[in-house]
């Protein structure tokens, strides 16, 4: 007599979620089909979305009132429809086109951030690491040095020049057989070192108005910045935004160790090169947009993946942290000591030192 096996207990979490199987980190996931599409949906990860577009908003408004001269809500709100009124100058042309510039350029940077750090495998790497923000700005310093400019809508193409420049040869001296993440982040760690060099030099041996304005440029400042360098960077973005789509869904397969990605069809080196490339276009396009402004890049993805409790960065939330971090930056550096300004890019750095130092010491999640 022989009896039937008895079935084994299924998991709870795989029994409400069919892609258990496929993804061991799913136990929070979603499943959203409609017809031959489906969607992954990350429940904490969207409910950190809304708020960080909630609290982004909130922090957008505010910079909009709060400065020398106060501007009620209510005025904001006439002036954003369009109406009329007092304070056209004030936000219509001053703060509006400064916080919507801070927004994109910290989007920007946090995406490039979550690329890099994926790419690498390297919570400390990010694209002014790995001497992509140093060639933005040798590239963007060398023409202002020499005037080629012939307008400020030009520096952005001139700065991915140079971030792409400096990528490409950071990519040709790490190749060896294949790249190493390691090799890959002390390459470029030595390339910036050489370009920052470069710029130091020609602020010696330039003449001093000339030396001030790209000393201006280098400490990253969102002041007397506005329309004519969103414009650019807002095409950049709308451009990049089908690559920006597959890379969300590329991330997670190549956060697994390369093999495993490999064993799933994953074309690692060409994903790798892929995703550099659209991660240098971003870091360099925002550069060239507000100058370089440190640690943005370096926290927001970090920041991102501590909030949703993620196993990879995820890219739409690094996108919103990176845009409140450097919204919330300029808005304190124009406020704290009145009527002077500090460059956003020095605040920055101020507080991502020791978070950096913080980063180094504290144990992994």
């Amino acid at each position: 007599m022989t009896t039937a096996p008895r079935e084994r207990p299924r998991d709870p979490d795989q029994a409400r979620n069919p892609d258990h199987a496929r993804y061991p980190d799913s136990a929070g996931l979603v499943a959203i089909r409609r017809g031959s599409l489906s969607l992954l949906l990350h429940r904490r990860s969207a409910a950190v979305v809304a708020v960080l577009v909630v609290l982004l908003a909130g922090v957008m408004l505010l910079a909009a009132c709060v400065g020398q001269t106060y501007v009620p809500p209510g005025e904001v709100w006439r002036v954003l429809r369009g109406h009329p009124g007092p304070y056209d100058l004030v936000v219509g042309e001053l703060r509006v086109p400064r916080i919507v510039l801070g927004a994109l350029v910290g989007a920007a940077l946090g995406m490039s951030g979550a690329l890099v750090q994926t790419v690498t495998r390297n919570p400390l790497a990010s694209p002014d690491v790995i001497g992509v923000g140093h060639g933005a700005a040798a590239a963007t310093v060398l023409a202002l040095a020499t005037g080629t400019v012939a307008s400020p809508g030009a520096l952005p193409a001139v700065s991915v020049a140079g971030g792409l420049a400096a990528a490409a040869l950071v990519y040709v001296l790490a190749w060896r057989h294949g790249m190493q993440p390691s090799r890959f982040v002390l390459t470029g760690v030595g390339i910036g070192v050489a370009l920052s060099a470069v710029v130091q030099l020609y602020l010696t041996e330039s003449e001093l108005a000339a030396a001030e304005q790209v000393k201006l440029w280098l400490t990253g400042s969102l002041n007397g910045r506005g329309w004519d360098q969103a414009v650019p960077l807002t095409w950049v973005l709308l451009l990049t935004l089908p690559a920006l789509v597959w890379a969300s869904r590329a991330l997670r397969p190549l956060g697994l160790d390369p093999d495993t990605a490999a064993a799933l069809g994953v074309r690692v080196h060409r994903t790798q090169l892929a995703l550099t490339v659209l991660g240098v276009i971003l870091a360099a396009t925002a550069t060239g947009a507000a100058g370089p402004i440190g640690f943005i890049a370096l926290t927001a993805p970090q920041l991102s993946r501590r909030l949703t409790r993620s196993p990879q960065l995820p890219l739409t939330t690094s996108a919103l942290t990176g845009a409140l971090i450097l919204v919330t930056a300029d808005l304190t550096a124009r406020t704290l000591m009145p009527p002077l300004e500090i460059p956003v890019g020095a605040l920055t750095a101020l507080v991502g030192g020791p978070y950096l130092l913080w980063l180094l010491t504290a144990p992994k999640s």
